[in-house]
């Protein structure tokens, strides 16, 4: 909250003389922003629909228009359409609940500085204004060097190269705004981007690169996988291994992204390098099957540091390889996947990275918890379900950790539901998976084979069946349970199908 303050007070001083339209239908939330709104601008108006923005827009100058992209009469998206017929140039950021790729990506094509999702988070509406004012700021001081040349002759130097280092500023906050708002729907990925932009700058600078075309290899690092804003969500969020037709799908983020940036001229000089940064050198890549020559060095390079930085980042399917192990496993496919020209300075070039370990892709946050519930959450007890528990066993099989499990069997439980119906038995597991959480806080739990519970722990702790009897629940539905405990990796559990035998 003091952060926000500090930016606001520091906002409120460089925006004084800037004017705002806020296009929005839902009346609390436009009530609820302007006021917030009130605190940095002097000038603002409001519209409740696109139709109302455009008017107002016509017939107004503003600085910056902050637009919905749901809306009655005309949506968002044709608002800024509208827009860019009359003025190319007009700032515009979108604050929206919609998350669509087809919306995400015209938004880029037309233009805009940013789009943030709804609900909203007023640190990034400041954050995002900040970028604004400053670029506008930027173009004003331009402006008024032109039109004040005579006065400003003396001045001429210090000014343009300041103006240059702002735009410069502007246009690379506009290309983190854009992975971050990849980045924001995939978090399991953060950070790849930056990483992979990192290290094919670094291949780069070794083999001899001016400081102009390795600035240009991170920027296309940077952006490399813009294309997967148009990858569904049940896709990109899924953090268990992708099937053959899930992979086949994500591979078209390759040429949406190409297709993506072909439309915006600033990007132009680096488009060529994101399209070919998934071809291999023998010709089996995709999408466009380019072999040796025919694939840019860029993306000879990037295609190095791409796969560096998977092997390198731990996914929940699968264990990180070290950076040893990495490296070999390129060698391997020097000549093959990868330009051996671009391995021989990649290889020295690697072995030097130091890798962040703590990238994980465990969720960590309510948020990130909340997106493997669609995956890996069972929607009756809200307890983890037997693929989550395969993962864990593999995983903790991988990296040889000691773990305690329990298994509770609740019994009787067909019989319950055959008296009494199965919604009332899906009561009864609610009410008991609510029991488990509240006992065993420090468990991990899932929900298996039905009416069976596996809790986790790294720590032994003793389960005390009889008191589980003896709670309520149990007692008036006339169900009881039977335990079993195993030391992983003593027991031979490799996976929940090897619990079943000990759940009869």
């Amino acid at each position: 909250m003091e952060n926000i303050k500090k930016k606001v007070e520091s906002l409120k001083e460089k925006a004084k003389h800037f004017s705002i339209l806020y296009v929005e239908d839902e009346a609390s939330l436009r009530e609820k922003a302007t006021l917030f709104l009130s605190k940095i601008f002097d000038h603002i108006d409001t519209a409740v629909d696109g139709v109302e923005g455009l008017d107002k827009f016509l017939n107004h100058t503003y600085d910056i228009i902050i637009t919905d992209i749901i809306m009655p009469k005309m949506s968002g998206l044709e608002l800024i359409q509208n827009i860019r017929v009359h003025n190319e140039k007009q700032e515009i950021i979108v604050l929206s609940a919609d998350t669509s790729s087809e919306i995400l990506s015209k938004c880029i094509q037309l233009g805009v500085t940013g789009y943030l999702i709804k609900p909203i988070d007023f640190f990034q509406v400041v954050t995002m204004l900040d970028i604004s004012i400053d670029k506008l700021s930027a173009f004003r001081e331009n402006e008024m060097y032109k039109s004040q040349l005579e006065s400003m002759v003396d001045e001429r130097t210090k000014k343009v190269l300041l103006l240059q280092n702002q735009l410069i500023s502007n246009y690379e906050q506009a290309i983190r705004s854009l992975v971050k708002m990849i980045e924001g729907r995939d978090t399991y990925t953060g950070g790849h981007s930056e990483r992979v932009a990192n290290y094919s700058k670094l291949i780069a600078k070794s083999m001899g690169f001016d400081e102009s075309a390795c600035d240009l290899i991170y920027q296309a690092g940077i952006l490399h996988d813009i294309g997967k804003i148009t990858t569904p969500d049940a896709i990109l969020l899924k953090p268990g291994k992708l099937s053959d037709d899930e992979y086949s799908l994500i591979k078209n983020h390759v040429t949406a992204g190409y297709e993506i940036l072909s439309e915006v001229p600033m990007y132009n000089n680096f488009v060529e390098i994101i399209y070919a940064h998934h071809e291999h050198y023998d010709g089996s890549g995709y999408p466009r099957s380019l072999k040796g020559d025919e694939i840019p060095i860029e993306a000879r390079i990037m295609g190095v540091a791409d796969a560096f930085d998977a092997m390198t980042t731990g996914r929940i399917y699968k264990t990180r390889k070290s950076s040893e192990e990495a490296i070999n496993e390129l060698q391997e496919l020097s000549g093959i996947w990868y330009d051996p020209n671009v391995m021989k300075y990649a290889l020295d070039v690697l072995k030097l990275v130091n890798i962040d370990k703590n990238v994980s892709q465990e969720p960590n946050s309510e948020l990130d918890d909340e997106r493997f519930a669609y995956f890996y959450k069972d929607p009756l007890t809200h307890l983890h379900n037997h693929d989550y528990l395969d993962l864990v066993l593999k995983k903790s099989k991988n990296e040889d950790k000691k773990l305690c499990l329990n298994m509770i069997m609740l019994k009787k439980f067909t019989s319950y539901n055959r008296q009494y119906g199965w919604s009332e038995g899906d009561i009864v597991l609610s009410k008991f998976a609510i029991y488990l959480m509240s006992e065993f806080p420090n468990f991990q739990i899932f929900r298996v084979f039905g009416d069976d519970f596996a809790l986790i722990n790294i720590t032994h702790q003793m389960i005390d069946i009889d008191k589980i009897n003896n709670t309520e629940l149990l007692r008036t539905s006339g169900l009881h349970c039977e335990h079993n405990h195993f030391d992983l990796p003593n027991e031979n559990i490799n996976s929940y199908k090897d619990l079943q035998k000990y759940t009869i």
